[in-house]
Formats: structure tokens, sequence, C-alpha cells
């Protein structure tokens, strides 16, 4: 099969959805690549290293989709790259369909198969193909080392001959894979570290990084299938935000990891709370694009609020581009591996991994869940107009 890789077209992108270490598999595996001219260039790979490695360049997208029977790319495709896909042509990248359901429809009435990297579903043996991890954890890391510029502290504990500095604390909201990455790093950075996370199971791993458990009898489960955290009641939220408020007023950091699937981000840091909160603290949400964690966050800013610091930054995997192009790839190229057999696509929807990645095909939209939300959105638009 003929597999290409455009260049991503948001301004504030720079990850490649192959990286020439990856695409040496598909070469292998009598695979054809087209990689459009400069698309690795904002993860450090020229267009000589992906010639080196079998592949054939391309100086438009016009050249790149017409030849393609499948397009690797990191974002959900824009309109105008919609209509350039071919009928029968399979897109594999992150399609946001939870939150955009409607990019669905457009897929199938081109008559493309659509595989959403975001609901590979976290199971033992998709983990080699669980880029929402892989993205998320590198985000993690990189929020906490935002948190760690911004506090004009020390974050470990020094002894010098003027005397002792006190380690930073710092408090992390959400202990899923970015949360535990956050927390990783402000442990090897010598901060006191505290977590909290609706998902109980989530007590452990946050303990065995050497990170205090905020405990909170929430009166109910917050967790949902599949591991991921689920919305809770307003009675649940009332004992939440109380015992928080008092953590974050002792905290000079703090990192927001908290999402919901397919849903707008629940506000933990209310407007009371950074007002507690000492002159100098910073707060790093990380949920601002799916509408924030932090009362008063703007997305990709830094909000100033009575000496607290709120910065909101966008697309964090993106600034740690060269190890993350390398990431996804391989979680790419693993989960194409196991659609595709023999050189043609071979999908069996009783599998597992199949079933809950794969979003259009045949001209239709084959996933439930997308289905529902389609046909909720459309009935949202037809109420209103």
């Amino acid at each position: 099969m003929r597999i290409a890789v455009p260049r991503e077209i948001d301004a504030d992108e720079q990850r490649v959805a192959l990286v020439p270490s990856e695409m040496t598999k598909l070469v292998k595996s009598a695979h054809s690549v087209i990689i459009e001219a400069g698309a690795g260039s904002g993860s450090g790979y020229t267009d000589e290293e992906y010639r080196q490695a079998g592949a054939d360049i391309r100086r438009s997208p016009a050249e790149l989709y017409k030849d393609a029977d499948v397009v690797f790319k990191v974002r959900p495709p824009k309109e105008d790259e919609i209509r350039q896909l071919r009928k029968g042509a399979v897109l594999i990248c992150f399609l946001e369909v939870l939150r955009e359901p409607g990019i669905a429809q457009k897929l199938a009435d081109q008559g493309v198969t659509a595989v959403a990297l975001e609901m590979v579903p976290r199971i033992s043996r998709a983990q080699s193909m669980d880029a929402l991890s892989s993205q998320a954890s590198a985000a993690g890391y990189k929020a906490m080392l935002i948190g760690a510029e911004a506090i004009r502290k020390y974050f470990p504990m020094l002894t010098t001959a003027a005397g002792t500095i006190r380690p930073a604390r710092v408090f992390v909201l959400g202990a899923g894979v970015a949360g535990l990455q956050a927390i990783a790093t402000a442990r090897r950075l010598g901060a006191l570290v505290e977590a909290f996370d609706i998902r109980a199971a989530a007590k452990g791993e946050v303990e065995s990084l050497g990170a205090k458990f905020v405990d909170i009898d929430l009166g109910e489960s917050g967790e949902a299938e599949g591991g991921y955290a689920k919305e809770i009641s307003e009675k649940a939220k009332e004992r939440e935000h109380a015992l928080i408020k008092e953590v974050i007023a002792r905290s000079d950091v703090v990192v927001t990891t908290a999402a919901v699937p397919g849903k707008k981000a629940p506000v933990l840091v209310t407007e009371d709370m950074v007002a507690a909160m000492k002159t100098g603290s910073v707060i790093v949400d990380m949920a601002v694009e799916q509408g924030g964690n932090v009362a008063g966050s703007q997305a990709g800013k830094k909000v100033m609020v009575n000496g607290v610091a709120i910065i909101a930054p966008v697309n964090l995997p993106s600034q740690m581009a060269i190890h993350t192009s390398q990431l996804l790839a391989r979680n790419l190229v693993t989960l194409f591996m196991h659609l595709a057999h023999d050189g043609k696509l071979e999908l069996d929807f009783k599998d597992e991994i199949t079933a809950g990645a794969v979003i259009t095909h045949g001209g239709e939209i084959v996933h439930e869940r997308t289905k529902e939300l389609v046909h909720d959105d459309k009935t949202e638009r037809k109420n209103h107009a």
C-alpha cells in the first residue's frame, strides 16, 4: 500500500506522523511511503533522511493525496484535506471525534476509512498503539518544567552557608498518564508533591512515585469504563472542592490535568481557590483545550491574578516534537500493522482494537458511540435552526 505523510498545516504543530526509523518497518513490509516536502522539519528530520529510508518526496499536498492508499497524520484533517482524500483511502490520526463528531460524517461522505488514535482501547495488547498515553506523558513532563521555570524558587531543599531553602510544594490534580509524569518530574526535581484523582485506583500509582495522595471521600466512584475519569455529581464536587482548596492554599505550584473524554473539562480550581494562594505561586492548566480546569485560564496565555500566575499552554506534545514524533510514529505503525495484512487492509470488527478505533468505513459511520454523537449533534443543530 502507498502510505502518505503530509506536512501538518496547524501553525502550532511541529510533530510529524512518521519518522525515518519507523518508516523502514513499512518499507520492509513491501509498503511504499510518500512524504510531503518539509513534513519532518519541525521534528528535526530532513527530506534527505526520508529519501535515504526509501521515501518518495512530493512537493504539494495535491501530489501527495492523489496517490495515497493510506494517510498518516497527527491532527484532524481540515475540510480541504478531506476533499483531497481518495474514496476508499485510509486515514489514521487524532480525529477528536468526541469533541467534533461532525468530522466523522464528512469522512464517511468522502468514502474514507477513518481510524482515530484517541479511540484505541486501553487494554494490555494495545499498549504499543496507545498514542494518547505516549503524548500525554510528554505533556505532563513539559507542564511541570513550565511550572518549575515560572515559580522563581528552587524546587529541591538546599542547605547552604547562607541558610536552608525549603523545598517547593507541588500539587497535581489528576493522576492519569500526564499527571503521573508531572508527579515524577517534580519528584526528580526535589519538590514535595501531593496529588489527587477521583479514581481510587490512582492512589497506589501516586504513592509509588514518592508523592502523597490526598484522600477525599466523594461518596461515589469517579472511574468510568476503560480506566478513564468520569463526571461526578454536584454533591461529590462540593466535597472535592473543599479539601482541594486547603491543599492549593499551601502549594507553590499547581498542575491540573483532569479531563473527561468527550466532555468539557471540570473546573477544579475556582476563583476563591486562586485568591487563597500565596503571591508568586503558579498554576499550569493542562486541560485548557477542553475548557480548562482553572477559573480565569486563557488558552496559550499567562494570566496574573492577585500575584498568582495562571499559565495555560496548548499542544504541549508539539513543544517536544523530536521525541513525541518518534513515539507517535511507533504507535501509528503498530496500529497500521494490526489493521493491514498481506499488503491490504483487513478489518475484523470482532477485534476489540479495530472496533474501538475505526470510526468510518464503506461510506458509513461504523463506530457506535460516534453514531450517537453525530445524531445528537444533528438534532441540536436542527433545534437551533
